[in-house]
């Protein structure tokens, strides 16, 4: 097994009553859910393009947050690691890691570049 940088369950009211489980690994992002049926899907950390954290009024009374991932992962897509204690750090954990194995893998995000250019510096010549 994968050396595990960080786990926490889903919580609600800040108690980890919930079949919903996340971790990390070096590479890895694992969620596991279910208690009799259990699916575990992972997503491989250079594969994340975007981190987002959401708090709540309520998620900051019981100390807990949300992270939104969005991935190019084909069977996760966008997902969110719900109401986990520590929000704020975990997102930034999470952000260094993915970095890491972006430049391990020698990954190049391709974002879309068109919303740079302006429509007047575009002549039909240029074509």
């Amino acid at each position: 097994m994968a050396n595990i940088l960080w786990s926490d369950r889903k919580r609600y009211l800040g108690l980890p009553l919930s079949f919903t489980k996340y971790s990390m690994s070096e590479d890895r992002l694992f969620v596991e859910t279910g208690f009799l049926n259990l699916t575990q899907n992972e997503v491989r950390l250079y594969r994340i393009l975007d981190l987002q954290l959401k708090r709540s009024l309520g998620q900051r009374i019981f100390g807990v947050g949300s992270i939104i991932v969005s991935s190019s992962d084909k069977s996760l897509g966008t997902f969110e690691i719900k109401n986990v204690k520590n929000s704020a750090n975990v997102k930034e954990m999470l952000s260094v890691q993915v970095e890491q194995q972006r430049e391990a893998k020698r990954v190049i995000s391709r974002e879309n570049m068109n919303d740079d250019v302006d429509e007047s510096d575009i002549h039909e010549g240029d074509f």
